[in-house]
């Protein structure tokens, strides 16, 4: 019987993919539960898969609605373990495993460098969910540290900086805007500077940029490749992206007070990466051209064989 790995779309399913090899017990023929996305569709296109109705952060009603498809899933797949790291569908999910008698982990977001969210502490008070954080600092009982998704990379320098003739911006696929990063952006680039800006839900009208809702995980990945410099929100899908291409990404937060996102939580994300040497974090106002060439002589390299991440499973769990 297979592992039945469940997430939502962005940088929770960027995750989870990255994770999956390292548990033990979990291989290629595992069935995936997410929500229908371009990303989705192409990260899981050669795999298992089951699309989950979109449930936004803090949807109650979407939710609880997604219990009866989670119950009719673990019937269908009958998986030896369910294992998510978040958000709402973990939600939906976790509680019906362990009723269902299935063990269960919850690995939370890289993006909490300080505790758990929200989707963390609900699943925390469901008996038997094994819980786990990315990061040593808050990893105190009934939370193990686990190891993260950025064991797999290591800061590198690609010598003198180069001039900024092309750029790639990205917003994700999150559905919040954040239109104050592209009016920076456009005031700070240099003229004549060749950008690919992939902006999601950010409406970018009157600002005179060839914007794309949406690009394709393998079309991104080759105009990060391609670029001088990478510039995103502060996602770890966008992060890990960046660093798949091997480049040091500027990293800028999205703020709660300009209802860019529910919370502050990329900030702590961007702080993090920023002191593993992967990332160069800035906020919107304070971003500046020498941080775009300062990124651009700085490269990510990944890390040969990550060690298996510390999730077991038992009979009782």
């Amino acid at each position: 019987m297979p592992a039945l790995l469940v997430a939502a779309g962005g940088g929770h399913l960027a995750q989870l993919d990255r994770l999956a090899p390292r548990i033990p017990g979990v291989d290629g023929d595992a069935v995936w539960a997410t929500f229908d996305t371009p990303q989705s569709r192409s990260l899981l296109r050669d795999r298992r898969y089951v699309f989950v109705p979109y449930s936004g952060p803090r949807d109650i009603r979407s939710t609880l609605c997604n219990t009866r498809i989670a119950a009719r899933v673990i019937r269908q797949v009958k998986p030896t373990v369910v294992v998510s790291t978040g958000n709402s569908i973990a939600v939906s999910f976790l509680p019906v495993a362990r009723a269902m008698g299935v063990p269960a982990a919850y690995i939370e977001s890289a993006a909490r460098a300080d505790g758990p969210s929200l989707t963390g502490r609900i699943v925390r008070c469901v008996p038997g969910v094994q819980l786990f954080t990315q990061y040593r600092g808050w990893a105190r009982d009934p939370w193990s540290y686990v190891g993260s998704v950025f064991d797999d990379f290591a800061p590198a320098e690609l010598g003198e900086a180069r001039p900024i003739e092309r750029a790639l911006v990205t917003l994700g696929t999150i559905r919040y805007g954040f239109r104050r990063l592209l009016e920076r952006l456009i005031a700070i680039l240099p003229e004549g500077c060749d950008v690919v800006w992939q902006v999601g839900e950010t409406d970018a009208t009157g600002l005179g940029i060839d914007a794309r809702p949406m690009i394709s995980s393998n079309a991104l990945q080759n105009e990060m490749r391609r670029a001088d410099v990478v510039i995103a929100h502060a996602g770890i899908g966008s992060a890990l992206a960046a660093f798949d291409a091997g480049r040091c990404p500027v990293l800028v937060p999205r703020e709660r007070d300009h209802r860019e996102h529910v919370d502050d939580h990329q900030w702590q994300v961007a702080a993090a990466l920023g002191q593993l040497g992967l990332a160069i974090p800035r906020r919107a106002p304070d971003l500046r051209l020498v941080d775009l060439i300062d990124a651009s002589r700085r490269a990510v390299i990944a890390r040969p064989d990550p060690s298996p991440i510390a999730v077991r499973f038992s009979a009782k769990s």
